[in-house]
């Protein structure tokens, strides 16, 4: 038996989920302007929990998990035009922190994306 139905989900979720992938690469800062302001001093935001944070984190991050991060961020930066680039494991969070900043008046907060993203940006800035 054919099940148009079937096809047709299945093609609505496969649309859904690459438009959920091109958003969120929209929505990282480029690799480019992020070794840019690393160069010139930007913080970096691990906004995983601290579990995640204890099992491996990279060097020169400070951590302040998303939930804690309206509370804390005037003690991490208290400057709100200096620049703050925000990971976590997948990119999500530090998305939804960089909107949270945004919101609280952070005028130079951004998404650097994933662990692994951040990872090569990071080492990328140093060896230059």
């Amino acid at each position: 038996m054919n099940h148009p139905m079937n096809w047709t989900t299945l093609l609505i979720f496969l649309a859904v989920l690459a438009a959920f992938f091109i958003f969120r690469q929209m929505s990282q800062v480029s690799s480019d302007a992020a070794k840019q302001y690393l160069r010139k001093g930007a913080v970096v935001i691990d906004v995983r929990g601290p579990d995640e944070y204890a099992s491996g984190h990279l060097p020169g991050t400070v951590n302040v998990p998303l939930g804690e991060l309206s509370g804390r961020i005037s003690k991490v930066s208290p400057d709100k035009n200096h620049v703050i680039l925000l990971h976590c494991q997948s990119g999500g969070r530090s998305g939804m922190a960089a909107g949270t900043l945004k919101s609280l008046g952070y005028t130079n907060a951004y998404n650097l994306g994933s662990y692994s993203r951040a990872k090569g940006i990071l080492s990328g800035a140093q060896n230059k």
